[in-house]
């Protein structure tokens, strides 16, 4: 399998020193939490991001070389038109850093301290962005907004980490719904190569509860109350080229309305199982991950997918690995990737993760973690369509966490399930009795 090649550009180790006697008089070093300062990162062609900025007090503090504040992953269309050349109405793109005190939002009169602009970082993209090698672009103190010479006191001080690192990634799309058992391929520019096959089957559901269709109103009446309370059964198995299995995923709770209801609520998630060939037993699958989700009601519905690795051995133990909100309606995109978690974290949005690497699956059976400051960034990405429409899960793989055929197979199925679980968290269409003058 050949990859794609992709960019990590990673922006790191903030800092911001800003003279005068209210920060002299701190000796603590660091400080984060009381920091109003932050920073919007903006790179042509791409959202702008926002990041904390800890204030240094001290001379010899040096802000942690390891902390990564925001991520750009940059595919070659996206290199080629950063790299295009500038004119009068299309300037050089470049990263830009704007660094603010205060609060968005805030004001004097509510006890705030209003947001003002400190000073911008300017890095022009070069050649070098396009040559898909480390580099270090930029490492260290620079001065930011007027200078002495401008207001006869110092100017405030920037400190950050600019960095490309290469991130090659495996990219493959379903060529159907997965519903339909449809053949994987990975794509390479305009070449597909089939690689994988899905085959999703329904044991013990009849098919008065289809995955893609409403509930039908000239089925027998007790198999109506029978089977549309519930969804389960649904099963995916991912073969190789040679017709083996090499990776599975099937439903282990029911997808269900709560109480009260006609959706499956927080309270009581569907799950998957997701797990593969047991090295060791023949005809065996060993557990590797659990996916769960469930719906939030909203002005835009949105398909929670949670999912958590599992740990080998009879401790159970499971680690968090992403947590996702999917518009219902239009779909989006489930990942893992450890910066972008981190920072929805800590921004407080609804897309939560944690920090915790994936270790990745191999075919010898070793679920043995990587650390934490060697494995970060993207590890995979699955874009799926919304509630009745025609859904080709695409898959984005980091390399790095490929080292077979069957690394890749586990997290097609697992992408199956969190497409196959858009259907599945549909409401219930329930007969509302007589007088019932609200809806569930």
């Amino acid at each position: 399998m050949d990859p794609q090649a992709f960019i990590r550009l990673s922006i790191g180790s903030l800092g911001l020193r800003i003279p005068g006697p209210a920060l002299n008089a701190a000796k603590s070093g660091i400080h984060t939490v009381s920091s109003p300062c932050s920073c919007e990162i903006r790179l042509r062609g791409f959202p702008v991001q926002t990041s904390a900025v800890p204030l240094v007090s001290s001379p010899e503090a040096t802000p942690d070389s390891h902390s990564i504040a925001s991520s750009f992953y940059l595919e070659e269309s996206d290199l080629k038109a950063l790299l295009a050349p500038g004119c009068f109405y299309t300037p050089q793109a470049c990263l830009e850093i704007v660094v603010f005190t205060g609060r968005k939002g805030s004001s004097h009169c509510g006890g705030g301290v209003k947001r003002q602009q400190i000073g911008t970082f300017r890095l022009e993209v070069g050649p070098e962005w396009g040559e898909k090698t480390p580099v270090i672009l930029f490492n260290g103190w620079i001065g930011i907004g007027k200078n002495k010479q401008e207001t006869g006191k110092p100017g405030a001080e920037l400190h950050l980490r600019v960095k490309l690192d290469p991130d090659p990634r495996y990219v493959f799309q379903f060529e159907d719904v997965t519903t339909s058992s449809p053949q994987i391929v990975q794509l390479q520019g305009t070449i597909k190569q089939p690689i994988f096959s899905c085959k999703f089957s329904r044991d013990r559901v009849s098919q008065v509860d289809p995955l893609s269709n409403y509930w039908s109103g000239s089925a027998d009446v007790s198999d109506q109350e029978a089977e549309r309370r519930e969804r389960k059964g649904w099963k995916v198995k991912i073969h190789d080229l040679s017709g083996s299995a090499v990776a599975a995923a099937f439903i282990t709770t029911p997808f269900v309305p709560s109480t009260g209801c006609d959706w499956v609520a927080r309270s009581n998630p569907g799950a998957w199982l997701i797990v593969r060939p047991d090295a060791c037993r023949p005809e065996s699958w060993q557990p590797w991950g659990k996916l769960e989700a469930w719906r939030e009601r909203g002005i835009r519905d949105s398909i929670c997918c949670r999912f958590h690795l599992l740990s080998e051995g009879q401790d159970g133990g499971e680690l968090l690995m992403s947590e996702i909100f999917i518009n219902a309606e239009k779909g989006g995109e489930f990942f893992i990737d450890t910066d972008r978690q981190v920072r929805s974290a800590a921004a407080g949005t609804t897309t939560t993760g944690t920090a915790t690497p994936i270790p990745s699956p191999q075919s010898s059976g070793d679920f043995a973690g990587l650390a934490p400051a060697v494995v970060v960034g993207f590890v995979m990405s699955c874009r799926v369509q919304g509630e009745g429409k025609s859904s080709k899960p695409l898959v984005q793989l980091a390399m790095r966490h490929v080292t077979c055929v069957e690394d890749a197979a586990i997290f097609m199925a697992l992408a199956a399930a969190v497409d196959l679980s858009i259907e599945a968290c549909r409401p219930f269409r329930r007969k509302f009795r007589r007088g019932n003058c609200h809806s569930l």
